[in-house]
């Protein structure tokens, strides 16, 4: 049995079985992917897949069972090698950081900034995504990190990092009817179609919250993951924008009105999620720092050791 047996097994079931997107995410062929799994069930002498000829059509539940322990196992491999790199040389790494579109753009520049003149030769990579995304790449290994929503709870693999509180707003063309409305109710945003972010009226979000206590049904004509995004259909006239406070910027959106509606919604956590078992680099926790100062090396270990 080697790693790479147990690395190919994984990929095939993040994969969704698919042998060949798998492939692709190696860099090697199907043949390869197939005759390595083969030789690892015969290893072990335990079918990990229910086959149809050669289509493979589930885990097992041996191979279930396989399946969290070679996570641990390639996880514990990774934590070996980011120990010896950091007592190698502290300095210099990689740091993969998944966020969402108003964390990436409006939020992490400065912190990014900040961390590249401490760390030059640390190379980051962002992804953007849904907060689910961004937590799911974390759980696959994608990202270190990731920079998203509560949403990060769902996910028994992963630590949330409470960092930030955020409200919510209203975005509309400056001469719009809302910009008289004082004070703002709900009521009143239900009457026009809405553009917003493609989780907020998920069941149980705050939003979706507040609207169904007032027996209220918005008209939701639009949804995007982006803020920028949501602005522009804005300022076509599409409908009005419900946004993260976050996400505005009285300089750049100048040409839109911008209305407070904290008082009408709970308020969203910006959260980090990182793998409950994974080793951090000296470097990740000085970025989570400047990204967050109340989460200290010692407040980031007391929560990743809680049961």
């Amino acid at each position: 049995m080697t790693l790479k047996q147990l690395r190919y097994f994984i990929e095939v079931v993040r994969h969704n079985l698919n042998i060949s997107r798998a492939a692709q995410t190696l860099c090697t062929s199907q043949a390869a992917i197939s005759k390595q799994i083969h030789l690892l069930e015969e290893e072990l002498s335990v079918q990990l897949f229910i086959r149809h000829g050669k289509r493979i059509l589930r885990v097992t539940r041996a191979g279930q069972d396989v399946l969290e322990t070679a996570e641990r196992m390639l996880r514990d491999t990774e934590n070996i090698r980011a120990i010896t790199a950091d007592h190698t040389d502290h300095s210099r790494g990689n740091l993969a950081i998944a966020g969402t579109p108003t964390q990436i753009y409006y939020a992490l520049p400065h912190v990014i900034q900040q961390f590249s003149a401490s760390y030059p030769q640390v190379q980051i990579s962002l992804s953007q995504g849904s907060p689910h995304q961004c937590a799911d790449r974390v759980v696959t290994g994608e990202a270190d990190l990731c920079i998203a929503t509560e949403v990060i709870e769902e996910y028994p693999t992963l630590v949330m990092l409470p960092c930030h509180q955020w409200s919510r707003c209203i975005v509309t063309p400056r001469r719009h009817p809302l910009t008289r409305c004082k004070p703002l109710t709900l009521e009143d945003i239900a009457r026009y179609p809405i553009i917003t972010y493609e989780f907020t009226l998920a069941l149980r979000s705050p939003t979706r919250v507040a609207f169904d206590r007032k027996n209220l049904k918005p008209t939701v004509v639009l949804t995007a993951s982006d803020p920028r995004v949501i602005k522009t259909y804005v300022t076509l006239g599409l409908g009005i924008g419900l946004v993260s406070s976050t996400a505005v910027d009285a300089r750049q959106d100048r040409n839109l009105a911008i209305l407070d509606a904290g008082h009408l919604f709970e308020p969203g956590i910006t959260a980090i999620g990182l793998v409950r078992d994974s080793y951090i680099r000296q470097y990740a926790y000085d970025f989570i720092r400047l990204f967050a100062p109340q989460l200290t090396r010692e407040a980031i270990t007391k929560v990743k050791t809680r049961l």
